[in-house]
């Protein structure tokens, strides 16, 4: 590729991320922080291998523009986790968890809209 398309590629990438992903290295610890916040945390279990999770990326962006900063959105591999998803019993990916102030507050499993993920974190408080 040429240097100056790649450039472009560069700028072309959003440069806000709707989610940060905790890799293998991620102790329990701070997963245990970041669920214990007293903004809802919404937890996406997922697997790099699962088609219907990949659907979630566009929706969880979605959601995390619709609600901007009164949430958190975290996205696990249960792959590279399996210990923090065999907490939470996560039998099938994609499964949403939200959390507020340490407390499972909702969980389902599958494609969930932005628009109903939104009715259940208000619900819950925001």
């Amino acid at each position: 590729m040429h240097k100056g398309n790649e450039n472009l590629k560069e700028k072309s990438v959003e440069p806000w991320r709707p989610y940060c992903c905790l890799s293998s290295r991620m102790a329990k610890a701070k997963f245990n922080e970041l669920i214990a916040s007293d903004r809802p945390t919404l937890v996406d279990f997922s697997a790099e291998w699962c088609g219907p999770c990949k659907m979630m990326a566009p929706v969880l962006s979605e959601l995390k523009g619709m609600m901007g900063d009164r949430i958190s959105v975290i996205k696990i591999d249960v792959d590279r986790n399996p210990e923090i998803a065999s907490n939470y019993q996560v039998r099938s990916v994609p499964t949403l968890i939200l959390f507020k102030g340490g407390a499972l507050k909702w969980q389902q499993s599958g494609v969930v809209p932005a628009a109903q993920l939104r009715k259940v974190i208000e619900q819950v408080g925001v």
